[in-house]
């Protein structure tokens, strides 16, 4: 069992910039995909940042040139560096770790708040 840790969340204005991470209580270097993902109210759960290990990072549309995800195997963190944030970014945002053969973790999810 892995426990994912998210921090970084709050309040902040349009324009503005906030960094999460994702702190793995085990080793994420085998994990096969690593994530954010949020959900706004009365909304589905969306991806909004992927690494597929070996691969390049895979953006949602709707955040690309704003946010970048990263991962730090040696720390077992998860990064997402959110710039220039917009009201509709406000949601509660999810770190995923996914190693396959049914090993697939979820953060406890943190809120993310951009006024306007």
């Amino acid at each position: 069992q892995v426990q994912l840790v998210e921090s970084g969340g709050g309040l902040v204005q349009a324009g503005g910039s906030l960094r999460l991470s994702c702190a793995a209580s085990g080793s994420i270097f085998s994990a096969s995909v690593v994530g954010w993902y949020r959900q706004a109210p009365g909304k589905q759960r969306d991806m909004v940042a992927v690494i597929i290990r070996g691969g390049s990072p895979n953006y949602a549309d709707s955040v690309k040139g704003r946010f970048t995800i990263s991962r730090d195997n040696a720390k077992s963190t998860v990064y997402l560096q959110m710039n220039s944030l917009k009201p509709e970014d406000t949601a509660v945002y999810y770190c995923n770790v996914f190693y396959g053969r049914g090993r697939d973790y979820w953060g406890q999810g943190t809120q993310i708040t951009v006024s306007s």
